[in-house]
């Protein structure tokens, strides 16, 4: 017989927290999946089409081609990131954190549950951003299991990253300013559409403090196989980051801090 303090209990409870996260963005798609496939195909055509048959190719690729995984990854990031900033935000101000909080589920699992949901969004919007891009072009996959493991990484930093932000936001505006003012500069400056070995140095050595350019640069080496950073390095940044940001998120948790709006 198996006691609620068993590991059967934990993985119901945790089943049920992620495929809500999942029901809920699933269920709103026209606000969730659909805005970002119709943005990377504005990108993909004014960017990639009408403006990169003009630009020089960059390490052997067209313009468009080497802007894919750049588009693809930022479009994995920031639905990671506005999935659990958003629905967390809502739980706490819909009361209903405190009775996770309070439940038997372990406060490990609340973190995880959540930050499954921003996972699956991201992931999920960034393969249908990436299907959109055959449409405009056709790029390799050279290395599909660094492009799938960079891939989920990086969901898990930007999910975790919107965890804290909803614990500390106390009205709606909070949850849009992060994005707005830190991620969307550190996200166009971080090698989306350049190589950084076009920069001066100064601004080179300054752009290798960007965490999003060892993403991006990690991802592309995955699909086109070229990279302007070592990708072992990118991948021991975003490890580093995912231990940092959990850890941080759990003893927030721990201590309640924000559960009231």
């Amino acid at each position: 017989m198996i006691t609620r303090t068993g590991v059967y209990p934990n993985f119901i409870a945790l089943y049920t927290l992620t495929r809500k996260e999942m029901s809920r963005f699933l269920r709103i798609w026209t606000q969730t999946l659909l805005p970002p496939a119709i943005t990377m195909s504005l990108y993909f055509l004014i960017f990639g089409k009408f403006i990169g048959s003009q630009i020089n190719k960059i390490d052997g690729f067209a313009y468009i081609q080497y802007i894919v995984p750049g588009l693809v990854m930022m479009s994995t990031m920031t639905s990671a990131y506005a999935n659990t900033a958003s629905s967390f935000f809502l739980t706490k101000f819909n009361k209903s954190i405190e009775e996770l909080l309070v439940s038997p589920m372990p406060n490990i699992l609340i973190l995880i549950g959540f930050m499954m949901g921003g996972i699956l969004r991201g992931i999920m919007v960034g393969f249908i951003v990436l299907i959109i891009s055959y449409l405009f072009t056709h790029v390799p996959i050279a290395h599909p299991l660094i492009v799938i493991l960079m891939a989920v990484l990086s969901a898990m930093v930007f999910s975790l990253g919107g965890l804290i932000n909803a614990i500390y936001a106390k009205r709606f505006d909070d949850i849009s300013f992060i994005p707005t003012f830190v991620l969307t500069p550190l996200t166009y400056l971080g090698g989306v559409f350049y190589s950084i070995d076009q920069l001066p140095p100064v601004w080179r050595t300054v752009s290798m403090l960007n965490p999003v350019l060892n993403m991006v640069d990690t991802f592309r080496f995955g699909i086109l196989g070229v990279s302007d950073l070592n990708p072992w390095y990118g991948f021991g940044l975003v490890s580093l980051f995912f231990i940092v940001l959990f850890t941080w998120a759990r003893i927030l948790l721990d201590r309640g801090t924000g559960v009231k709006v």
